[in-house]
């Protein structure tokens, strides 16, 4: 059997280490505990008075004990409803097979005017923001409609086509490509349908994810070495023969390391478009210009006095003002010009915003290696007035970018959806275990029964050296400055720790009451 038998159960280093330190005993049985422990009572000179690196490890361990019972369920949340999200490409298929896909692929396919016509035809209504031709043989070719009254919505109407016959297969309306059922469920997973204010709970559960999973496994391999003669197996492995809260807690700590670089990385590109922390990145990559160059879509070369195109890439600009395509080149000449300049796979051709601006084309291929590439046409030569190559994307941008990808389950395909699930599920399995070891740590004599655990005692920073606190203290300021809401969530815990352990020290000094 595995020396980790006398595992405490707190997550502290074990009895005898060189690391293990007194740990400051709830409020009211400090003084009883040393006393017990033929030790002196702190503030007389006795070892829990003494300030010692090791001090870190209660402070930590409370840390990870409170932030998981109280983040726990927001990250359950987040991480069912992004398992909901991997699986979009599939409900996709399965619920709009009669838009996306058309009953028989053919020989050839029709001219994408024809194919424009035939959509404008079915739905005069807005003017026409862009085409995006078929990805597959299968597949439809979609014309994006801006529409008035769903551009205040910030979404559009798609128009699908069959490209070999020209007939109308429906309609959607949808958000920066994405169905209604992917919108909803992309909406449920960042912000559960509440608006801003909801957006706040998936901040919440990225801000402390990356905490609690440093936190853990700092504990779990910081209390292993301590282990004389332990196997490494137990490390990475659930421990053999373990029963009761050891099985639970080692089944947590192992599923969690077996996803933590997964966590890490949802939880790094989570934050980056969130509100307060995506803010603070956003600073970030403005003062490192680490944004992509912006395309020139004017027809003349030069961009307006505010150094802006004046073209919006979402597809949601206003189209021609006859509500049709405009004059010059048609779409399929545009789409050859780009396909000559090397734009190759999937593309959206975007039409000009006014009469000064030039065609776009987007390469759209989000699958690794990725196809990015930008390129203007302008609408009466075919010239390639302007380009913005992926590959002259800055380091900072080209991460984030991929990084959005991943989180998004679309970066590597069907392998990134099955890791995204895999971690999702691992994620809400060991919050279930989590919770089960505190409840199984719950006292079960007749005198000090309880519901669950005892959480780890209080005032365990009292016991760190001072350069470790002069250290510790900006830096945390300066992380709840970076993650804001990390930053406040903390402070609200410690102020209503501070509240709860006065009162505790109240109660505990009260004369008692003799009938």
């Amino acid at each position: 059997m595995s020396t980790t038998s006398n595992a405490p159960t707190d997550g502290t280093p074990p009895a005898g280490s060189p690391d293990r330190v007194p740990t400051p005993a709830p409020s009211g049985e400090a003084t009883s505990t040393a006393v017990a422990a033929g030790a002196a009572p702190a503030g007389n000179g006795g070892a829990t008075g003494r300030r010692t690196r090791s001090g870190w490890w209660p402070l930590l361990t409370r840390l990870h004990f409170y932030a998981g019972v109280l983040v726990a369920p927001f990250l359950l949340v987040a991480a069912l409803t992004g398992l909901a999200y991997t699986a979009v490409p599939q409900l996709d298929r399965l619920v709009y097979s009669e838009q996306l896909r058309v009953e028989k692929a053919g020989d050839a396919a029709k001219p994408l005017t024809e194919q424009v016509a035939a959509a404008r035809k079915a739905h005069p209504e807005g003017g026409i923001a862009s085409v995006v031709p078929p990805e597959a043989p299968d597949h439809t070719t979609k014309v994006v409609l801006s529409v008035p009254e769903l551009a205040e919505q910030d979404k559009q109407r798609t128009v699908y086509v069959d490209p070999y016959t020209g007939e109308v297969r429906g309609a959607l309306t949808t958000w920066a490509g994405s169905t209604p059922l992917a919108t909803w469920l992309d909406d449920l997973h960042r912000h559960l349908h509440l608006g801003e204010t909801g957006r706040l709970y998936s901040e919440l559960a990225a801000s402390w994810l990356w905490v609690l999973v440093l936190g853990g496994l700092l504990l779990w391999f910081g209390r292993r070495r301590t282990y004389t003669g332990s196997a490494r197996r137990n490390t990475v492995l659930p421990e053999r023969g373990a029963r009761g809260v050891r099985r639970s807690r080692s089944l947590h700590a192992i599923t969690g390391v077996w996803i933590s670089v997964g966590l890490l990385v949802l939880s790094a590109t989570g934050l980056t478009w969130s509100a307060h922390a995506g803010e603070r990145f956003t600073e970030l990559r403005t003062s490192l210009s680490a944004y992509p160059s912006e395309l020139d879509t004017s027809a003349s070369g030069a961009s307006g006095a505010d150094g802006s195109s004046g073209h919006d890439h979402s597809g949601g600009h206003e189209a021609a003002a006859s509500g049709g395509l405009p004059a010059g080149l048609t779409v399929d000449q545009v789409l050859e010009k780009a396909r000559a300049a090397g734009l190759d796979g999937p593309v959206e051709v975007s039409t000009p915003a006014d009469d000064k601006s030039t065609w776009t084309v987007v390469q759209t291929d989000g699958v690794w290696p990725v196809r990015l590439d930008q390129a203007a046409v302008d609408p009466h030569s075919g010239e390639i007035t302007a380009r913005v190559d992926w590959a002259d994307h800055p380091v900072l941008a080209k991460l984030s970018t991929l990084g959005v990808r991943a989180h998004m389950g679309t970066l590597f395909g069907l392998a990134n959806q099955v890791v995204l699930a895999v971690i999702a599920l691992g994620l809400t399995v060991g919050i279930v275990l989590g919770y089960r070891t505190w409840w199984q740590r719950r006292p079960t004599r007749g005198d000090r029964r309880a519901q669950v655990g005892r959480a780890p005692a209080r005032g365990a920073w009292r016991h760190l050296p001072w350069p470790s606190l002069a250290v510790a203290v900006p830096l945390i300021v300066a992380v709840g400055w970076a993650f804001p809401l990390l930053g406040w969530s903390l402070l609200a815990f410690l102020v209503l720790d501070a509240l709860l352990g006065l009162l505790h020290r109240r109660r505990a000094g009260r004369p008692a009451v003799h009938a």
